[in-house]
């Protein structure tokens, strides 16, 4: 069943390259649930789409199935460098394997790291008080534990 549903799921991502996989899971009960994430976001009309490509090619006599098929959700962690291209120009929020965090812009996005860029508060290098600097940091995706973006209202 794994290998006919991700077929037809490749099938369908053919037809709309904007769309990328997330997570394909199928349970021992043959509950199949579906992660999309898109380069310009995923609307309920992709998602049905999708849904419909599986569904529609699937024999029920045959297999006895529940299909669920979703966009990634906001609070969801980035995983694909393919996301983190999709959010240049967002804040993320990044935890690494060392326990770092980070805050800042994203500003570049390659095949494996992402940088970030942000204002910090230092005293300043002769006398009293503080300066404001610029600071960045190139994080690879492999030292990356978590990365989510920060949603402002």
């Amino acid at each position: 069943m794994r290998e006919k549903v991700a077929k037809l799921l490749e099938d369908a991502l053919e037809e709309n390259k904007s769309l990328f996989l997330i997570d394909l899971n199928i349970s021992e009960d043959n509950q199949i649930r579906v992660i999309l994430d898109g380069d310009k976001g995923v609307t309920v009309e992709d998602c049905m789409a999708i849904s419909r490509a599986i569904e529609h090619n699937i024999d029920r006599e045959e297999y006895d199935f529940s299909l669920e098929v979703m966009s990634s959700g906001v609070s969801e962690p980035l995983t694909l460098p393919r996301q983190y291209r999709k959010n240049l120009g967002r804040n993320l929020k990044i935890k690494t394997k060392n326990d770092e965090k980070f805050e800042g812009e994203l500003i570049t996005a390659t095949e494996e790291s992402c940088t970030l860029t942000w204002s910090a508060r230092e005293p300043k290098p002769v006398g009293k008080g503080k300066v404001t600097v610029q600071k960045e940091a190139t994080l690879p995706y492999k030292d990356i534990m978590e990365a989510k973006v920060m949603i402002t209202f």
